[in-house]
This record gives C-alpha cells, structure tokens and sequence, in this order.
C-alpha cells in the first residue's frame, strides 16, 4: 500500500481539495509554490501511462476546476502541471500556480509550510472551486 493509498483511506491526514470514485486531490505536503495540489486516482498503478483508460481520459476532467481555482486563489499566470512519478510508486499529476516553467522545477527547494499555512491554502482554494 503506497503512501497515497493510506492518505485516500485516512489512515494518514490531508489537506483535502476534492474527491470522487475514481480520484483525490490534496496539498502537496512538500509544495514548490503554495497551491501545490497533487490528484491521484484511487487504484493503485505505479506509471501514469499505465492507468485503465477510463482513468487516463477522466483525470483531466477532474483536474480542470482545481485548475481554474488555483488561479484564482493565488496570483499566477496560469495553473501548471506536471507527471514526473519519480518520487511515489502511484500515479499522480501535479497542479501548481505558475509565472514561468521554473515554478515546476522539482530540483528546486521545497517550501516550509505551516499547518496553519495549509490550512489557509486548503481554504483559499475551495473558496473558488465551483
């Protein structure tokens, strides 16, 4: 069971963004920018390309109100994403508000954020889903 599995399951806590059958969205715990949300689908493929197709040709369709929400609650020239899937065996897409192609640079410190902060975040964003 991955680490996104148990984060899915509660067995370990998250600052949730949105959920349906087939996925969860949540703050990234170690976030390049704040408004840094991964979506996971809720079956567990180690490869993104891997996913059933159902999954491939809904994930977006989910992402695309996070998107539009994340540029909203934070200033930004637009909401990036990326697939790397170095990090955890579960397939995952990342959704961060951008100002240019370095804000996804995934070699580049992580933020210290707070619980508070993420609390913040969290509420930022679902403020402007929907």
């Amino acid at each position: 069971m991955t680490i996104f599995s148990k984060i899915i399951a509660g067995e370990i806590p998250s600052y949730k963004i949105a959920e349906n059958d087939y996925f969860f969205a949540f703050l990234d715990i170690f976030p390049l920018v704040k408004g840094h949300v991964l979506i996971v689908p809720k079956t567990e493929t180690d490869c993104f390309f891997d996913l059933d197709k159902n999954y491939l040709s809904q994930i977006l369709v989910f992402a695309q109100p996070i998107a539009k929400a994340i540029e909203k609650a934070f200033p930004c020239n637009r909401c990036g994403m990326s697939v790397i899937g170095l990090e955890v065996p579960h397939a995952h897409l990342h959704l961060a508000p951008i100002n240019s192609a370095d804000d996804l640079n995934f070699n580049r410190p992580k933020l210290t954020v707070t619980p508070a902060e993420f609390k913040e975040v969290q509420e930022a964003i679902l403020a402007q889903i929907f």
